[in-house]
């Protein structure tokens, strides 16, 4: 049985009208008119997703300023937790939550990561959302370093975690590795060890996808973690690159009936967890949703 995710957040936030703009980007909506978060997420219950996901992943001082997270960052993430309950709580069928936590130093960039730094903001998002999610979804990570971070922070709190990496989509390599260079093969062996129920991948192109799949469907064998993805719409992104930091073009080929086409090889590789990241909207989900 195949779980159907949400898509992209923020990308949707700015095609319905949502107040949105760098470096804000998705978190601006939280703060002008959460309404349209909760717009997306019933777009997305509708189009048929089983789990729903907070929109806290740019409620850090990376993206809001360090002085707004330290007075408002707690209460942003509270309420990205609550709109999206709200939402699966109203929902005819269950829908689960996802609590988003992002790399708090900047996406993509596994050498920018400092643990100091990182700790408390991630404690502040992991104690506002706790009373509102259904599991913890630690997505976009570069490195096993900020997997280990996220489990050290959220504790032995009795809910599941999903450890969700990004990885090379421009080809470098023949083996699937994570933007920091480090082998999918050894970050699957982390998250394991560190008690994740799934291990996925996010915000990378989906022609990446299968062979990170097969990476991590070899080290689980026969151990009880689930395998998931959700890819991008973005072209190609290099170590120069930062996910949000520009107003990257989604790509034109990637309408719901192609990228279909890849989440059929993907569960056919092994993953039963299925979804979209930037760009990858309601209309995709609802052909995952009638297509898997």
């Amino acid at each position: 049985m195949i779980t159907v995710l949400d898509g992209g957040t923020g990308r949707e936030l700015k095609r319905i009208g949502a107040p949105f703009r760098q470096p804000e980007w998705s978190a601006l909506a939280l703060l002008e008119a959460p309404e349209y978060v909760t717009r997306v997420h019933e777009a997305y219950v509708g189009a048929g997703a089983d789990v729903i996901t907070t929109n806290s992943y740019a409620v850090v001082p990376f993206h809001i300023g360090d002085d707004r997270f330290k007075i408002e960052g707690a209460a942003l993430a509270a309420l990205s937790g609550r709109l999206a309950r709200d939402v699966a709580v109203r929902a005819a069928r269950p829908v689960a939550v996802a609590g988003s936590l992002p790399p708090i130093c900047g996406s993509y960039r596994a050498e920018w990561f400092d643990a100091e730094f990182a700790r408390p903001v991630l404690a502040t998002l992991v104690g506002a959302l706790r009373p509102y999610v259904s599991h913890w979804q630690a997505e976009t990570l570069s490195s096993i370093a900020e997997a280990r971070l996220v489990r050290e922070v959220i504790g032995a709190d009795g809910l599941p975690l999903w450890i969700s990496y990004t990885v090379q989509d421009d080809g470098r390599s023949a083996e699937a590795r994570l933007r920091s260079g480090e082998r999918v093969s050894e970050a699957t062996e982390a998250a394991i060890a560190l008690g994740a129920s799934a291990v996925l991948f996010n915000c990378s192109q989906p022609e990446v996808m299968a062979a990170a799949i097969e990476s991590a469907c070899a080290v689980i064998g026969e151990r009880a973690v689930r395998v998931g993805v959700y890819a991008n719409a973005f072209p190609a992104q290099g170590d120069a690159e930062e996910a949000n930091s520009n107003l990257h073009e989604i790509r034109k080929d990637l309408t719901p009936e192609g990228y279909l086409r890849f989440a059929r090889e993907w569960a056919q590789r092994g993953a039963d967890i299925i979804g979209g990241c930037c760009g990858i909207g309601p209309e995709h989900v609802a052909a995952l949703r009638a297509g898997l």
